[in-house]
C-alpha cells in the first residue's frame, strides 16, 4: 500500500480581516485548500473574491491592517498563521517564492534588473560562482530575449511583458518548494506565456516544486492545474479536479465563470471591409449587400457612419525608429519598432492589433493617439494628419480620441480620489459643474460595474481589476468617438471582463464608437474585433476580417499564436 504524501501547504478554516474605519471586514472567510509537492493548484475568482489575499496571508505579506484572525496555514509542517516576520524572512525565497501581479510596482526603478535578480540570490544565500552569469541564466529561463544585454538595463527600458518575465526569474531564482504565482502571465503574449508555463511545469516535475496559481484565465487553469479552487466573496465555493469542475460546474457562481470565459468558437457579426464600402452620397455610406447582410450591420456600422466619413482613422506606411544607446558615450543606433504598418479603421467598428511583447503594437497605438510622432508615414483622423493638429484643434482631438492604458497602477494618480480621477477630463475640458460631475461619476461607475461609494476611495484601496474599470470609466467621461484600448481587459477576471466587453459592444452600437484594441489575448479578439492585424518585429504579418484570420490564417506566425492559446483545445461546459 502506497503512503499518501503529506501536504506541502494546508490552509484550514482561514479567516483574514481588515480594519476599515471602526469595523473589521472579513476578506477571507473560512477558506480551505491543500497543495501537495509537485502539484499545481489554481485559485480562480473575480476581483475582490479573496484569492490574492489568501496568497498574501501565506507569504506574510498582508497589507495595511490585514491580519490572520482565525484558522491555520501549515507550510512544510510549520504553522505560519502565528509566524513572526523573522520566521517569514527565512521562508520567503527558498521555501516560498512569489511572482506578484504587477511588474511596474514590484521592480525598483533605480536598480538594474540583473542587480535585482542577484540581490534575491544574495538574500537567500544562493549566490554560487558568477552571480551575474546566474542572473543571465535565470532571465533566459524566464523567456527573456538577449538576457546578456537585458541584465544591465533598468526596468523603464523593458516592456510590460519583459518586466513580468524579470519578476518570474526572481521568483524562481532560489528554487522554492512552493511558488505562488499571482497572475504571472497576465502581461504576456500567448507564445511567451506558454514558454513560461512550460518552465513552471518542468519545475514541478523535475524538482517537486508546487505551484499555487492565482488567475482569472479559466483556459489557463484548465490546461495547467490539476486541482481548481473557486473563491467568491472570501469563501471557497467549489474545489476539486480542474477539468471536472470546468466541464461540470456545480455551484452557480462557477457556472457563471465558465459561461463568461472567452471562447474561440464565439463569432461576431463581420463588419464590412474597406473595399466593401461605397459612398452613395456625401455623408451617407452604403454596404454591399452581396458581401454583408445589411440588417446585421445597420445598427453597428451604417448608422454610425452616416454623420461622417466611413474611414475615421487611416494609418499609412507607419515607421517608428528609436535610438538605442551604444557601449560608448554619445554612440547610438536606431531600433525600428514599427516598420511600414498600414490599416484603416471604419467608424463604429473594432480593429484589433495582436502580437508578442515588443512586436510594435503599443507603439502603433501611441502614434494613433498623437503621443508619438512617426519617423515616417502618417496617421489621419477624419482626413487630417494628426501631426498637424495644434492649439484648440488639438484639445478637440483629445476629447474625441481617448486612451485606456495597459497598466491601471501607473495610469491612476495615487493622490487622487477615484472621483477626482474620473472627473478630471471633465474639469480639463470645462464640461459641467460640480453637481453634474458627481452625477456623471456615478453614472460612469455604474457602467463599469463599480458601486457609487467607490468614488470616495483611492487607487491603493482597489484591486487591479477595479483600477482598470476606473480607467475605462475615465476614458468614457467625455463621450469620445474613438477609444484606444491598450490591454484594457488583461487585468480583469472573466466575469468583469465579460461585463466590460459587453459594455464596449453596447456603447459601440449605441454611440457609433470606434475602437483600436491592443491585446495579446486572442480569444478576446475573436469575441470583439471586426478586423485583426497580427504584428511581429514591427511588421504586419497578416490582416483581415477577424473570423478569416482565425479560421484560415495565411501566416505561420498567426498559426503559432493561435496554437499557443491556453485551454484552446479544452471544451468547457456550455
Amino acid at each position: 500500500m502506497v503512503d499518501q504524501p503529506k501536504p506541502l501547504l494546508e490552509i484550514r478554516d482561514l479567516v483574514v480581516e481588515f480594519r476599515v474605519q471602526d469595523r473589521q471586514l472579513q476578506a477571507v472567510r473560512g477558506a480551505n485548500l491543500t497543495v501537495y509537492p509537485g502539484q499545481t493548484v489554481a485559485i480562480v475568482g473575480e476581483s475582490g473574491s479573496g484569492k490574492s489575499t489568501t496568497a498574501a496571508a501565506v507569504m506574510g505579506l498582508l497589507q495595511g491592517t490585514g491580519k490572520v484572525a482565525g484558522g491555520q496555514i501549515v507550510f512544510d509542517g510549520q504553522d505560519l498563521s502565528k509566524a513572526s516576520e523573522k520566521d517569514f524572512q527565512k521562508i520567503r525565497g527558498s521555501g516560498i517564492g512569489l511572482v506578484p501581479q504587477d511588474p511596474n510596482t514590484n521592480l525598483n526603478p533605480l536598480w538594474r534588473v540583473g542587480f535585482q535578480v542577484r540581490e534575491t540570490l544574495k538574500a537567500n544565500n544562493a549566490e554560487q560562482g558568477d552571480a551575474k552569469k546566474r542572473a543571465i541564466e535565470l532571465l533566459a529561463e524566464a523567456g527573456m530575449k538577449d538576457p546578456d544585454k537585458r541584465v544591465n538595463q533598468y526596468p523603464h527600458e523593458f516592456s510590460g511583458g519583459m518586466k513580468q518575465r524579470a519578476l518570474i526569474a526572481i521568483g524562481l531564482a532560489c528554487r522554492p518548494k512552493l511558488l505562488i504565482a499571482d497572475e504571472p502571465t497576465s502581461a504576456l503574449d500567448v507564445t511567451v506565456q506558454r514558454q513560461i508555463l512550460d518552465h513552471l511545469e518542468s519545475l514541478t516535475q523535475e524538482l517537486g516544486t508546487a505551484v499555487l496559481l492565482i488567475t482569472h484565465d479559466l483556459g489557463l487553469a484548465a490546461e495547467r492545474a490539476s486541482h481548481l479552487v473557486v473563491m467568491y466573496k472570501g469563501r471557497v465555493v467549489e474545489s476539486g479536479p480542474a477539468l471536472e469542475i470546468l466541464q461540470d460546474p456545480q455551484h452557480e457562481y462557477t457556472k457563471r465563470l465558465v459561461a463568461a470565459a472567452p471562447s474561440l468558437s464565439a463569432r461576431r457579426v463581420e463588419a464590412p471591409s474597406v473595399g466593401d464600402v461605397v459612398t452613395d452620397a456625401p455623408g451617407v455610406t452604403m454596404v454591399k449587400e452581396a458581401e454583408v447582410e445589411l440588417e446585421s450591420v445597420v445598427d453597428g456600422v451604417v448608422d454610425a457612419v452616416t454623420p461622417g466619413p466611413a474611414e475615421v482613422v487611416v494609418a499609412s506606411n507607419l515607421v517608428k525608429d528609436f535610438p538605442i544607446r551604444g557601449s560608448m558615450p554619445f554612440q547610438s543606433s536606431d531600433f525600428r519598432a514599427v516598420d511600414g504598418v498600414s490599416f484603416t479603421m471604419l467608424r463604429g467598428t473594432t480593429t484589433a492589433v495582436v502580437g508578442e511583447s515588443g512586436s510594435g503594437k503599443s507603439t502603433v497605438a501611441q502614434m494613433v493617439l498623437g503621443l508619438l510622432e512617426p519617423t515616417s508615414g502618417t496617421v489621419e483622423f477624419d482626413g487630417v494628419d494628426v501631426r498637424t493638429i495644434r492649439g484648440a484643434d488639438a484639445k478637440a482631438f483629445r476629447r474625441r480620441v481617448q486612451p485606456v492604458f495597459q497598466n491601471p497602477y501607473g495610469s491612476l494618480d495615487p493622490m487622487y480620489s477615484i472621483y477626482r480621477a474620473i472627473t478630471e477630463p471633465l474639469v480639463v475640458h470645462g464640461v459641467g459643474d460640480k453637481n453634474s460631475r458627481v452625477d456623471r461619476a456615478k453614472e460612469l461607475l455604474e457602467m463599469v460595474a463599480l458601486p457609487n461609494d467607490t468614488m470616495h476611495r483611492y487607487p491603493n484601496e482597489l484591486s487591479g481589476g477595479q483600477r482598470q474599470r476606473v480607467a475605462i470609466a475615465r476614458a468614457l467621461a467625455l463621450n469620445p468617438e474613438v477609444i484606444v484600448l491598450d490591454e484594457a481587459v488583461s487585468a480583469l477576471d472573466v466575469l468583469v471582463q465579460a461585463q466590460i466587453l459587453t459594455l464596449l459592444e453596447g456603447l459601440q452600437k449605441e454611440l457609433g464608437l470606434t475602437y483600436l484594441f491592443i491585446t495579446h489575448d486572442l480569444a478576446v479578439v475573436k469575441q470583439i474585433a471586426h478586423q485583426t492585424l497580427v504584428m511581429a518585429g514591427g511588421k504586419v504579418m497578416e490582416q483581415g476580417p477577424t473570423d478569416r484570420v482565425y479560421d484560415n490564417p495565411t501566416s505561420d506566425y498567426t498559426r503559432k499564436l493561435i496554437d499557443a492559446i491556453p485551454g484552446g483545445s479544452i471544451e468547457l461546459a456550455s
